[in-house]
């Protein structure tokens, strides 16, 4: 089986390395870079959901011979109390689409001022708990749950309910 998940990201290819493993024994998975046609920071559901569409269905282009193309898109979005942060995974074949969005938690307000200056969460972690390129590594999750729940599995579980529709071919 031959996956291609529309990321470098080494957090977004190992959760989807994760979440396959749990249902296929075999694969052959490969990360390519495909952009988002989202802003670099998306600031809401529907921006962030997106992202990650647009990503597998780069991917699919970009590298047409696979089973399974997968978007991952991290995103925020203000609510009256706050910001939070959360991921849509979207996994498609030739045929259809599975989709699952990960828990959200909310953001520190030192880290809501960054973001409210323009900074991408990323970064804005970075500087203020003095981290580098935490995006790639535990995330924001990560940081803030002093790696109880890292990036990587936040979204794994994302992407094993991302592939229900695939598991059970009679109801989708």
């Amino acid at each position: 089986m031959k996956v291609y998940v529309a990321s470098k990201n080494p957090v977004k290819i190992e959760a989807t390395r994760r979440g396959f493993s749990a249902y296929f024994s075999e694969m052959d998975l490969l990360g390519i870079s495909v952009e988002s046609g989202v802003s670099d920071q998306p600031s809401s559901d529907e921006e962030t959901y997106m992202g990650a569409r647009n990503r597998a269905e780069g991917a699919r282009f970009h590298q047409p011979i696979a089973d399974y193309w997968v978007g991952i898109e991290g995103g925020i979005e203000e609510r009256e109390d706050g910001i939070s942060a959360f991921a849509w995974i979207v996994i498609i074949d030739k045929y259809k689409t599975g989709e699952s969005r990960t828990t959200s938690f909310q953001l520190p307000a030192k880290v809501v001022e960054l973001l409210h200056q323009g900074y991408e969460l990323g970064l804005a972690n970075d500087i203020l708990f003095k981290k580098e390129n935490s995006k790639q590594k535990s995330g924001a999750v990560g940081i803030l749950t002093h790696d109880t729940v890292t990036r990587t599995e936040l979204y794994k579980q994302a992407v094993q309910l991302a592939l229900i529709p695939f598991l059970n071919a009679g109801w989708y």
